[in-house]
Formats: structure tokens, sequence, C-alpha cells
């Protein structure tokens, strides 16, 4: 006996599952993150970021790195900015900053931006790679007016797939379930400290009341709840390290290609 609606109907279902776009990573394999952390001394914040905003985005364009984001932290206290980058691949990476350097319309804003003394005194860097499970990292205006908040979580030894599978299955749904934005997943690249035991993901909040109430909800989620317990039985433990979890509320800077 045929089904007309039936058939309609799953017509209608499958036409809707090729129209979804993914929301994984399609990315190649050898596409390299690079996140900055620079340190500016008291009281040269807004000069270093005059040089970003005036100089530095626009050179690192014209040498083929890619402006992900800038931002700083809500609170402050250590002046420092915070920003991603992108690149084909590590070896692209090398030759794009070697080049920069070498650029003289940079020697010149290096030079003139510190004709009062240095305006960075630290920097920190790490390598990335997107996880399997990651959104397509995006620029535009992502938070629309809120607040970005990144988060590094630390696994034991050896528990790192444990956490990926439970971010790749549950976790990021969840996420979206209670409001917050998955905005990007990361692992260490091999060669970086810990690489096998941390993950690094950026999430998006409309504030961080809107945050904390966020996880407030996602913490007392059965789903939740049930899936931890899973993970976390076949895992034999936790899966964050003690004193694993750190985060950190960032807000874009006014040049940040990223809002």
């Amino acid at each position: 006996m045929n089904h007309p609606n039936l058939l309609i109907g799953l017509m209608a279902l499958a036409l809707m599952a090729v129209a979804e776009p993914s929301t994984t990573a399609a990315e190649p394999a050898s596409k390299c993150y690079e996140m900055r952390v620079y340190y500016s001394p008291p009281g040269r914040l807004d000069d270093l970021h005059a040089r970003f905003r005036d100089h530095t985005l626009n050179l690192f364009t014209k040498h083929g790195i890619g402006n992900v984001g800038y931002w700083v932290p809500v609170d402050n206290k250590e002046n420092k900015l915070v920003y991603l980058l992108s690149y084909p691949s590590r070896e692209a990476r090398e030759v794009a900053w070697k080049a920069f350097f070498a650029d003289p319309d940079w020697k010149a804003a290096a030079k003139k931006t510190e004709a009062n003394g240095p305006i960075v005194s630290k920097v920190e860097q790490t390598f990335l790679q997107t996880t399997d499970y990651s959104p397509v990292v995006k620029t535009g205006d992502l938070s629309q007016g809120g607040v970005f908040e990144m988060r590094t979580y630390t696994t034991p030894e050896g528990k790192l797939p444990n956490l990926d599978a439970r971010f790749r299955d549950h976790t990021l749904k969840l996420f979206s379930k209670h409001g917050m934005g998955n905005q990007g997943y990361f692992h260490k690249m091999a060669d970086q400290p810990n690489a096998d035991r941390t993950l690094v993901y950026f999430l998006t909040h409309k504030s961080q009341d809107a945050a904390k109430s966020s996880f407030g909800e996602f913490g007392k989620d059965p789903a939740w709840k049930a899936a931890r317990e899973a993970s976390e039985k076949e895992a034999g433990g936790s899966l964050t390290a003690q004193g694993g979890v750190k985060f950190e509320f960032l807000v874009p800077t006014d040049y940040s290609p990223t809002k």
C-alpha cells in the first residue's frame, strides 16, 4: 500500500538534512592558529592598541597572516592583549613572520611607537589546531555586544580523548541549549607543552551575569549530569586535573575583526 503523505514527509526530512550546514570545522589538517598574549608596561597599553590599530593588522594581512580576533580581559589588571591569528600551516607561519619582521614599514612603526620606551614587556604564544568537533572559526559580530570567555582545561594523563568525546557527543549541544555560543575549540599542536592534556575553547555570552546563569542551568541539567557520570565512569575518574579548569572573560578591542 502506498502512503503518499509519509513519502512526502520523508522527502522533506531528507532535503532538510542536505540543507543543514555543518557545524564542525571544515579546515585543512595543516591549518595553524597562534594565540599570542602581550603584557604592556603600566600606562602603555593604549600605545600598543594604537600600533595594532594603525599598523600591525594591515601588515599582518599584507604578509598572509590571518587576523581572527583581538581581546582584552574584562578585569585587565595585567595590561594584557590577547589575540588569535591563523595560517595555512605552521611552515607558512614561519615564512610570514620572517617577512613581517623584515618589512621596512614594520621597522618604522616599531621605532615610532617605541620612541618613549618599550610597549610590550612580555609575550606568550601557543600554537593551536581546531578539534574535529569545533565549529568553523569565524570573524564578525559573534558576541552581539556581549562577552567572550576563554576556557582552558587540563586533563589527567591520557584522558584528553575522553574529554573530547564528552564535548563532541554532549557538551557543545548542552552549551547551545543553555544560551552559550560555541566559537572555537582547540588542541595545542604536538610540540607545545602539555599538548596531550589541554583543551582551549571560546564561548560567547550576552554578559558575565548571563554566563553565570547559563552555567548554573547547565550544571543542573539531567542530561549533563548523566553525560558527566558516564564519561567519568568510563575514564575511571575526573576528566579534569585538580586546578585544571581556568577561564577568563574577554571583550573585543575596537579594531578586532571579531566582536
